[in-house]
């Protein structure tokens, strides 16, 4: 069977393409009695000979009735879905263990489409009501195993309105532009030689304007409001006042660093590391084959370190 399920791959591929946004039609839908539907029409061959045999006009009646009604529920299940427009409008990133938040907007331009199941395979269905000329926001969720873009694969909508008798859906592939980052894991903060230390192992000073530190020489381009201008009038010559403050550590990370058996480990243990500094608000900077961030912090700087831990050694 897994030739057969390759083939249909990729006659899904050709009919239904990969897209961001999906008008389903006559050629994404597919419909099909369900188990009631079959049964249904199991009692009615049933009845049909009955009435046959017995020339019962009752018989006859009731059966070309209830087939005319198996009929009209084919129609109108097919037109519940017909139609409808599926747009998918985003997700935020998550790290790899955790489920992706995947936002979905249907569109019913031309009437109202309501009963519809959405669902991947091993995941929770989610139902949803269209009114006609009208839009519903949907968040699915997807658990995602695997750091760099996420890819859920193909959707399964389908509806069994009005009547149970028929199963109509479609299988559709939406493009979320999703990231997902390494797995965090938790270590202690690698030694940073030498960075924010003297030779003595205390904090280091910066110059700055907290702390009068003493005097030095005048140097051009020196601020004229750091000037002493007592010691120049006593004849001692122009000199600069000189403002230090402690340094703060600069941390650089990198995968020589970073503990673990192979390089998922590595990279989640450098996932740990950058959520760590950022929540003591240390600048750090990411120095990786063919990547160099320099030290930072804030949220945009942690989004573009984890960004590229996602992505590293990742295939376009």
């Amino acid at each position: 069977m897994a030739w057969f399920r390759a083939w249909f791959q990729r006659w899904l591929k050709r009919r239904i393409p990969a897209a961001r946004e999906v008008t389903l039609n006559h050629r994404r839908i597919f419909i099909l009695p369900s188990r009631a539907g079959l049964g249904l029409l199991l009692l009615l061959a049933i009845m049909l000979i009955g009435a046959i045999n017995y020339q019962n006009s009752l018989v006859y009646g009731v059966t070309f009735l209830l087939g005319s009604l198996f009929w009209v529920g084919l129609h109108h299940t097919y037109r519940n879905l017909a139609g409808l427009q599926l747009r998918a409008t985003g997700g935020a990133p998550v790290f790899a263990g955790e489920n992706v938040p995947l936002s979905l907007t249907l569109a019913a331009p031309r009437r109202l489409q309501q009963s519809l199941v959405l669902a991947w395979p091993d995941t929770q269905p989610q139902r949803a009501d269209v009114g006609k000329k009208d839009e519903a926001q949907l968040t699915l969720y997807h658990p995602a195993h695997q750091r760099g873009w996420f890819s859920p694969g193909r959707l399964r909508i389908e509806t069994r309105y009005p009547l149970g008798w028929f199963v109509a859906w479609s299988l559709i592939d939406l493009r979320w532009q999703v990231l997902v980052y390494p797995k965090p894991l938790q270590a202690d903060l690698p030694r940073q030689p030498g960075h924010g230390q003297d030779d003595e192992g205390e904090p280091g000073l910066n110059e700055g304007v907290d702390d009068f530190q003493g005097l030095r020489h005048y140097q051009p381009g020196d601020s004229r409001r750091r000037l002493d201008w007592r010691a120049w009038s006593r004849g001692q010559g122009l000199h600069s006042k000189v403002f230090a403050e402690p340094s703060q550590t600069t941390w650089w990370l990198n995968l020589d660093q970073a503990p673990g058996a192979d390089l998922e480990q590595q990279l989640s243990y450098l996932t740990g590391w950058i959520l760590q500094l950022e929540q003591r608000h240390e600048p750090y900077g990411l120095a990786m084959p063919a990547i160099r961030l320099g030290p930072a912090q804030g949220e945009r700087h942690r989004d573009a370190c984890l960004k590229a831990l996602a992505l590293y050694g990742v295939s376009a």
